[in-house]
């Protein structure tokens, strides 16, 4: 048993102090603060979606509830909700951002090597998703006319399936403003559905060495310029190489494509893969862009399990900072999963985490055996009963 610490302290222990306030100096996130700190409002938020803290007087009642604990969490006194609404407000959201990247580090050192595919690129998959918000709350994040929304894009690494990358945006921003930002080691492989199909970034990426895989356009006019065998006893109908017939398409990728139409039996219809990928087999491409289907799994995990569909604050600032603290949350979870002997699930943890928040028992031994009972005295430090 653990002592000393809750199990929310030694959660917290996983982020550096020095790390931390140097991204606070960087951002000037405390510029006339009195008082109330980043740190505190940094435990208050993860708090939040870690205690499922649905309000601010949830979340300022739950850390109140803890007495004599706090202190093992770096805070003197649960905020007061006047105080963590103002911060949520004016503190620069953009110190979560670079606590993210810190946090990521880390995950990444510890994070389990490729097991589902034998050759050894990385795989990433690209994808965005809506965040929807109520227009007469956030009046700031018009989408329709009677809809609100930002948009959540993320990049996730399929060794160990967590983000790698992130970025919030308006609702109507498109993905491929932000899928031309981004750089790839070479020898990447990135998985994208249709709404990233840019042939001018199709031919940067093959510049650079990057793969990719995609739908193909329904539109898409082409030709085929060689037939190539397919498996036999597989799905695969087709594997061709194909060059582009329109002209500004062409003049942008002017290279050959490969074609790839595959049988999907569970929705009964040919599915059409285009990639840059030339030596793959066709059973592998279509096992990609399958594997791809682990970042809508990941939307709606975070959406389910974090607090990220109701938010405690309406400023633009609050609800930025209350998805950058879920992606943290999110990274956290993973942390603790590959650091494990247990097979858990996100769910599972994040439930059976906020049941022990506050309870005294070592964090590590307690992810590995999370259903074994500690005993109450050390077996070595045990009386011996006389009778």
């Amino acid at each position: 048993m653990n002592k000393f610490s809750s199990m929310f302290g030694q959660v917290l222990q996983i982020f550096s102090k020095q790390d931390f306030y140097s991204a606070v100096k960087e951002t000037g996130a405390e510029k006339g603060a009195k008082g109330f700190s980043s740190w505190d409002q940094f435990v208050a938020m993860l708090f939040c979606h870690l205690g499922q803290a649905r309000s601010l007087r949830e979340i300022s009642g739950g850390l109140a509830s803890c007495f004599g604990k706090l202190k093992h969490l770096g805070i003197k006194d649960a905020p007061p909700r006047s105080t963590l609404s103002y911060a949520n407000s004016k503190r620069p959201w953009q110190l979560y951002e670079t606590v993210f990247y810190q946090l990521l580090r880390k995950v990444q050192a510890v994070a389990p090597g490729k097991k589902k595919f034998r050759f050894r690129n990385k795989l990433f998959s690209l994808d965005a998703s809506l965040i929807e918000l109520c227009l007469s709350l956030f009046d700031w994040a018009t989408y329709h006319q009677t809809k609100g929304a930002v948009k959540l894009h993320l990049l996730l690494d399929h060794d160990g399936y967590f983000p790698v990358f992130a970025r919030i945006t308006d609702g109507l921003t498109h993905e491929m403003r932000v899928a031309r930002d981004l750089s790839f080691p070479k020898g990447s492989i990135v998985v994208i559905d249709r709404g990233y199909v840019g042939y001018d970034l199709f031919a940067r990426w093959l510049n650079e060495g990057v793969f990719f895989v995609s739908r193909q356009r329904v539109n898409a006019n082409y030709t085929v310029i060689q037939d190539r065998a397919v498996p036999k006893n597989r799905s695969v109908i087709k594997d061709q190489l194909i060059t582009l017939n329109y002209y500004y398409s062409k003049k942008d990728y002017p290279h050959p494509l490969r074609r790839i139409e595959v049988w999907d039996d569970e929705k009964k219809e040919t599915i059409v893969f285009v990639t840059n990928h030339l030596t793959f087999g066709a059973t592998t491409i279509a096992s990609i862009y399958k594997d791809r289907w682990q970042i809508e799994i990941f939307f709606k995990t975070i959406k389910q399990n974090l607090k990220i569909k109701t938010f405690v604050g309406t400023s633009a600032n609050a609800v930025m900072i209350q998805i950058w603290t879920a992606l943290i949350s999110i990274l956290l979870l993973k942390y603790l999963m590959f650091r494990s002997r247990f097979n858990w699930s996100i769910s599972n943890l994040v439930a059976m985490l906020r049941y022990n928040l506050f309870t005294y028992r070592d964090l590590w031994a307690w992810i590995d055996s999370p259903f074994e009972v500690p005993p109450v005295v050390p077996a070595g430090e045990q009386l011996a009963m006389e009778f």
